[in-house]
């Protein structure tokens, strides 16, 4: 059976987005390799063990075209408004609240916000099938 570890984005600047991903979700640095042409930095926090793998090629000054298959990656929270309060108030732009039905049933309250990157992020309350 296999087993989710990561998921990798490219990014610029490392330092920029560190610094989002702490300030956001409380990921800090886990591991950091670096190679000539490039560094791969893995983010983790205490609630898992999936890490998120920034992958900053070096030389490199123009923007990442995102294309349009890639959706979001996605954080499920204790408190949903307490979050996009505090990301907000930490000068990120998070969107609007929003909660989605399925058959007519609650499934789930969330907003999104995007990374220095431009790269989409869901923000989940925990509940229901989001754990």
């Amino acid at each position: 059976m296999a087993k989710t570890i990561h998921m990798m984005v490219r990014v610029l600047d490392e330092a920029r987005s560190v610094k989002f991903y702490e300030a956001c979700f409380g990921l800090g640095i886990a591991d950091r390799k670096e190679w000539p042409e490039f560094a791969l930095i893995y983010m983790s926090n205490d609630k898992s063990n999936f890490e998120l793998e920034l992958t900053v090629n070096k030389g490199r000054s123009e923007a990442y075209d995102l294309g349009n298959g890639y959706g979001h990656m996605a954080f499920v929270v204790d408190d949903l408004s307490a979050e996009h309060a505090r990301m907000a108030a930490a000068g990120y732009q998070p969107q609007d609240i929003k909660q989605m039905t399925h058959n007519g049933a609650p499934f789930g309250t969330f907003f999104f916000i995007e990374d220095p990157d431009g790269y989409k992020i869901e923000v989940l309350q925990k509940g229901g099938r989001f754990k």
